[in-house]
């Protein structure tokens, strides 16, 4: 298999924690979050939204989403419950992960550490901001009494939204009024086959 990656990114993270997991043995080519000038040609063929990760198979299909690349190499394994209702909250968090959360934590680490610019995004950076803050808050309800995000076991649910918590630091985001996200980021860490972000 093929990873379309950038080492930086959450999103690409995800994906190599998950397989890293589950002992999956896949090549990488690295690609630049912020020079997308050749995109179309990299991508074009593979994934229509032209953004990383994108995967490809074996058998040469492409699966580009990285939720959608969670669930297809979680399906079947302890990563994922064959519950139809905690398959379900799965999603809900999944879901939550990239409409409510990844659109501000991310953006702003990015913004903030990796553009070379950050100047050019001043005025934005509050309501991402506030933004982000929305969704740890909504993160931190979700977590109280439970260990994991979904049936009390770890999940794709948690490797989604691991990605882009553990390094909202890097955005500025002050994870100390949020104990059951810290406790929780310790948990995921701890997991067994664990790699780190810049592993």
């Amino acid at each position: 298999m093929l990873l379309y990656n950038s080492a930086v990114s959450g999103n690409c993270y995800k994906v190599r924690l998950l397989l890293a997991q589950l002992g999956v043995g896949y090549e990488t080519m690295d690609v630049s979050v912020v020079d997308r000038s050749n995109r179309a040609e990299l991508l074009g063929e593979l994934n229509p939204g032209l953004r990383v990760p994108t995967l490809v198979l074996d058998d040469g299909r492409p699966l580009a989403e990285s939720n959608a690349i969670l669930w297809y190499f979680g399906d079947g394994t302890s990563y994922l419950s064959d519950d139809p209702y905690e398959r379900a909250q799965t999603l809900q968090w999944m879901f939550f992960e990239q409409y409510s959360h990844e659109p501000f934590i991310a953006v702003v680490r990015f913004w903030l550490r990796y553009a070379g610019t950050p100047e050019l995004f001043a005025d934005q950076i509050p309501a991402k901001t506030k933004g982000g803050y929305a969704a740890l808050d909504g993160l931190e309800r979700g977590l109280l009494g439970r260990e994991f995000l979904v049936g009390g076991r770890y999940s794709i649910a948690d490797i989604s939204l691991y990605a882009y918590t553990h390094v909202a630091h890097e955005g500025d985001f002050d994870l100390a009024p949020y104990p059951m996200i810290r406790a929780w980021i310790d948990r995921v860490a701890s997991q067994p086959l664990h790699v780190t972000i810049d592993a």
